[in-house]
């Protein structure tokens, strides 16, 4: 069944009004939306978790590739306009929630069709160690696209890719380089989880309405490890932060001055000396690898 023409008539006779503060903007272009699918390389055996359906135009393609489509959507009105839209869809399931209040790894493996390694350990079901992984397809609301990132790192023992719409400046951010402007805490943290590459820079013209911001797909590929060994990822996340905190700042003020470090001045210089790296340098010089270092000698004080 072909979705109908989205245009704004079409959201005027169903009664849908474009809700700015849910960061409603509809991806209507369909040569992007096909680009999307085939970036997100779906098989019949692969699981998708949608956020943001919206009107149902991606949900649509993302259906005719995949096993199963679970499909978040927040608004209400949508969410009816939804079921009705893709009522012949049978493995579409339309879930009215909060992405960010949804425990992403009890959705799907409550799902019969899951297949979950059954261990004899219940430490080992903790960790969330599954059968299969699951791919997260998504335009993502802009205003809040960080918390979601974060939300679905949390849950990265369940999933293989994230494919996900974001604002170009954000995108720019995840994949960025040490001392370039772009690179900061958000670029560390993706990189730490994932593999990221921007695919596709999207024009303003594919959306309904046009955001008055650029766009782009950016593919996070799921490491199975983190890209670098730390003794403590909360102590290692707390370097990362207290060296961004205030950009212009020394690694030797940043650090010392962080309230969750308690580290003293004359503390800092040892650590940082026994790291190799000079004081007068700033968070965004220091690579991955270098924050690991950091935080793995702190760890051992």
């Amino acid at each position: 069944m072909a979705l109908p023409k989205i245009t704004k008539e079409f959201l005027r006779e169903h009664g849908i009004r474009i809700k700015k503060r849910l960061g409603q903007n509809f991806l209507i272009d369909e040569g992007i939306l096909n680009k999307i699918v085939e970036i997100a390389d779906l098989s019949k055996n692969d699981i998708v978790i949608e956020i943001g359906p919206g009107i149902g135009t991606l949900t649509k393609k993302l259906a005719e590739k995949a096993k199963k489509v679970l499909a978040i959507e927040i608004d209400e009105n949508l969410v009816k306009l939804l079921k009705e839209i893709l009522k012949s869809y049978s493995n579409v399931e339309i879930i009215q929630a909060d992405i960010l209040k949804i425990n992403l790894k009890k959705l799907v493996t409550r799902l019969p069709s899951y297949p979950v390694i059954r261990f004899k350990k219940q430490a080992d079901w903790q960790t969330g160690r599954l059968a299969d992984k699951v791919k997260v397809v998504a335009n993502l609301p802009y205003y809040i696209t960080t918390p979601i990132i974060i939300h679905l790192l949390r849950a990265r023992e369940i999933l293989s890719n994230i494919v996900v719409m974001v604002q170009k400046e954000v995108g720019r951010r995840m994949v960025a380089n040490p001392r370039t402007k772009d690179y900061g805490a958000l670029s560390l943290l993706v990189q730490y989880y994932t593999k990221p590459q921007i695919t596709i820079k999207v024009p303003r013209n594919a959306f309904l309405p046009e955001p008055e911001v650029d766009s782009c797909v950016v593919n996070l590929e799921v490491r199975e490890k983190p890209a670098v060994e730390v003794k403590d990822e909360e102590l290692f996340f707390k370097v990362v932060r207290a060296a961004f905190e205030q950009r212009r700042k020394t690694l030797k003020n940043a650090l010392s001055r962080a309230r969750d470090l308690d580290l003293s001045k004359k503390k800092v210089l040892e650590i940082l000396e026994k790291a190799d790296i000079k004081s007068l340098r700033r968070g965004e010089t220091l690579s991955l690898e270098e924050f690991a270092r950091l935080s793995n000698l702190i760890a051992g004080e």
